[in-house]
């Protein structure tokens, strides 16, 4: 073969091998990922530049005070919710107690003073407690304690003593029941105290509004029964 057909050969080989080189340099699958640098963040498919993949969705504040803090247990979540709607009720002992000691008979006036020095020493121990338990206190009564206030301010004579001696018997009561389970069962040492000592100042307490009720010649509702233990645990 003289050399004009050998350099024709040559060339034509060239131009049949061209779009093979060409097609591997620009076929992103002809060859593996390169790793990244040490400045690189790998990220996966469908990220932005923007997400750091070490972040995780946190509750807000206030969701937070009712989930509890990650780590929490179910009881710690329900101590919390106790110490809330526990200074709730003390705040409307208070209130309910000092338009007693306004608008009530002597035996009243003197019980309804002793219930707002009481709860308004034990409603700031409990502020104490809910500090060192991270939970935000509410500032006014609830609404059932509202209610009650209107229902009061609209009552003289022995009809507001009557209301005021039943309502506060009957809140007694439900307080007491609600205190004992929490004493047997809260997660925090604090919390746990705080109720023991309230447990105590109750039962004085349901000893006075007897004894007011009585001197006022004013008859009480019958305590109801207690629920049985089955039935208290859940």
């Amino acid at each position: 073969m003289n050399r004009k057909y050998m350099c024709v050969a040559a060339l034509g080989a060239a131009v049949v091998l061209l779009p093979s080189v060409l097609r591997a340099q620009m076929d992103p699958n002809s060859a593996g990922p390169q790793a990244p640098g040490m400045g690189e963040v790998q990220r996966e498919p469908g990220t932005t530049s923007t997400t750091n993949p070490n972040a995780t969705n946190q509750p807000n504040g206030s969701m937070r005070d009712s989930l509890g803090a990650p780590g929490q247990t179910g009881q710690a979540i329900l101590d919390k919710q106790f110490v809330r709607t526990a200074a709730a009720d003390g705040i409307a002992d208070v209130k309910l107690g000092t338009l007693a000691a306004e608008k009530g008979g002597p035996e009243v006036k003197d019980l309804a003073q002793k219930m707002v020095d009481d709860h308004t020493a034990l409603n700031k121990e409990l502020e104490t407690v809910a500090d060192s338990m991270g939970v935000m206190l509410p500032k006014k009564m609830d609404k059932q304690g509202q209610t009650e206030y209107d229902k009061l301010n609209g009552l003289s004579g022995k009809d507001f003593d009557t209301e005021y001696l039943t309502y506060t018997l009957k809140a007694h009561w439900e307080a007491l029941h609600n205190f004992y389970m929490e004493s047997s069962v809260a997660a925090e040492p604090e919390l746990q105290a705080q109720t023991v000592k309230e447990l105590g100042t109750m039962h004085q307490h349901l000893g006075l509004i007897a004894k007011a009720a009585a001197a006022e010649d004013i008859t009480l509702p019958k305590r109801p029964p207690r629920p049985a233990a089955a039935t208290a645990s859940k």
